[in-house]
């Protein structure tokens, strides 16, 4: 065989492996969605075992192994879509790695849901349905599974197409068409559900709207001045003052609340000690940290990339011990109701049902949550240590005011109403500088209004898919839950 023989062969059979190695890469890249769905049916069957194992032959027991499972898959679910709107913003702009959110965000849900989950939750979610309606056991029962199958089913369903929804509106949607079909329209408190329906546009809009405002302030006082660095020095540690009053606050209210009994006035009042320390404290750090550092835009993501870093971890643990109660509370009102025959307003959660709900969230994460961080980090518009350090103090302010105004506001809108009103501001103050820029060119050099008006730096797609899947959340899961309670009033006989 000559040595151009062999080189045709050598060739061949390099470009036959290299066929090989793509049909190996690409079978793997299909596979891996099912590899997730094949470990969050064993986590599923875990928690029903264990659950099993715990009620034994207790009268009802089947329906307590039937809520665990559907709890688990709604914990899972929590974590794949809710968990994005806290390490989104700080994956997004590189502060954070994937696999280092995950870790935090993991790490920190699953304290927040153990440490400070709470030992009792609403039944019957925020009110919206009268327990007199729900009174027979057997029929509570049903509803609540309902609710959480649906609830469950929803935010699956989200997830999949891409679209980061409230968790809790999914299961007040759940309650709601549970309700509905157990006991009639009578039986839903539609002044409550009002209040829902206005915080869809309450939430977005307020958290847009201060997280804009803290990126023009960050704009105005540190990026656009001569001397940025000594800019940053003076301003930073106020900002890292302002974040640990915010967080220190939201905490207190969202988390801690559920340990001991905190007001508004109490939170502010902690919330503005431990503001005032941490701002006294990051003076030295920033100093130390903006050492040698050049006089341009680049160097000042250096200053905030510690402090996003931590508020993501924050944001995670605040929402673990506030959201677990969404997976866990009806599960927590099926165990109540088997073991003493009827329904309550309140009930106390055994600690194996928060096991469940907090080790869910952080499976959930795991497994499908790179999606949606990658999706509210990077997709919608484009972010950086600064805009992502304003959603993030965005996300802890807004709940804070709006505790303060009585109105009901979900976390999931509050965070990526932050991210899209960063966006909006970015194409406000583009549109603002090119048309002072165009003021000052030549009529050769100047850039057409049609153009600028194309250069969006918000995808209107995904806006568009979000604003819908948030509007139609709490009737989609009321029409699931109702559909799923009579299924299973006639499965259960």
């Amino acid at each position: 065989m000559s040595d151009q023989d062999g080189t045709f062969h050598w060739q061949t059979l390099d470009r036959d492996l290299n066929r090989l190695s793509r049909l190996e890469a690409a079978t793997m890249y299909a596979s891996r969605p099912l590899i997730g769905v094949g470990l969050s049916l064993l986590f599923m069957a875990v928690a029903a075992l264990s659950a099993g194992l715990i009620v034994g032959e207790a009268p009802g027991g089947l329906f307590v192994i039937v809520a665990a499972a559907f709890g688990a898959y709604m914990a899972l679910n929590i974590g794949a879509n809710d968990v994005a709107n806290n390490m989104g913003p700080a994956v997004g702009a590189r502060a954070l790695s994937m696999a280092g959110a995950i870790a935090i965000a993991a790490t920190c849900e699953s304290a927040g849901a153990l440490i400070a989950g709470g030992d009792v939750v609403d039944t019957i979610s925020k009110g919206i349905v009268a327990p007199g309606s729900l009174s027979d056991g057997r029929v509570f029962v049903v509803a609540m599974l309902a609710a959480l199958l649906s609830a469950a089913l929803w935010v699956n369903l989200a997830t999949f197409i891409g679209a980061p929804v409230s968790t809790t509106h999914a299961v007040v949607g759940g309650v709601m068409g549970a309700g509905i079909a157990a006991a009639g329209l009578g039986a839903v408190s539609w002044p409550t559900m009002g209040a829902i329906a206005a915080s869809w546009v309450i939430s977005p809009v307020l958290g847009g709207l201060i997280a804009a405002v803290m990126l023009a302030f960050v704009k105005w006082k540190v990026i656009y001045v001569e001397d940025k660095i000594s800019a940053a020095r003076r301003w930073v540690p106020v900002l890292i003052g302002l974040m640990a009053a915010a967080f220190s606050s939201y905490l207190a209210l969202k988390g801690l609340s559920h340990v001991a009994e905190i007001d508004l006035g109490t939170a502010l009042a902690v919330g503005a000690a431990l503001g005032l320390t941490c701002g006294v404290a990051a003076v030295p750090l920033i100093r130390w940290q903006s050492r040698g550092l050049e006089n341009r835009n680049r160097s000042l993501k250096v200053l905030f990339r510690l402090p996003l870093v931590i508020s993501a971890a924050l944001l995670s643990f605040a929402h673990g011990a506030n959201d677990v109660a969404n997976a866990v509370g009806p599960l927590a009102a099926i165990v109540y109701a088997q073991e003493t025959g009827g329904s309550a307003t309140e009930v106390a959660i055994p600690v194996w049902v928060m096991v469940i709900g907090a080790a869910g969230i952080s499976v959930g994460l795991v497994l499908f949550g790179p999606k949606l961080i990658e999706m509210v980090g990077s997709q919608i518009t484009k972010l950086n240590p600064m805009r992502a350090y304003c959603v993030a103090l965005s996300a802890a302010t807004t709940v804070i005011a709006a505790s303060w105004l009585g109105l009901p506001v979900s976390s999931t809108h509050i965070a990526v109403g932050g991210v899209f009103g960063v966006g909006f501001f970015r194409e406000w103050h583009a549109e603002r500088r090119a048309r002072q820029l165009a003021d000052s060119r030549p009529p050769a050099r100047r850039i057409p209004a049609e153009e600028r008006r194309r250069r969006k730096l918000v995808r209107r797609s995904h806006f568009l898919t979000i604003a819908a899947a948030w509007i139609v959340t709490v009737p989609a899961a009321a029409l699931l839950s109702a559909l799923c309670f009579w299924g299973l009033s006639l499965v259960s006989g």
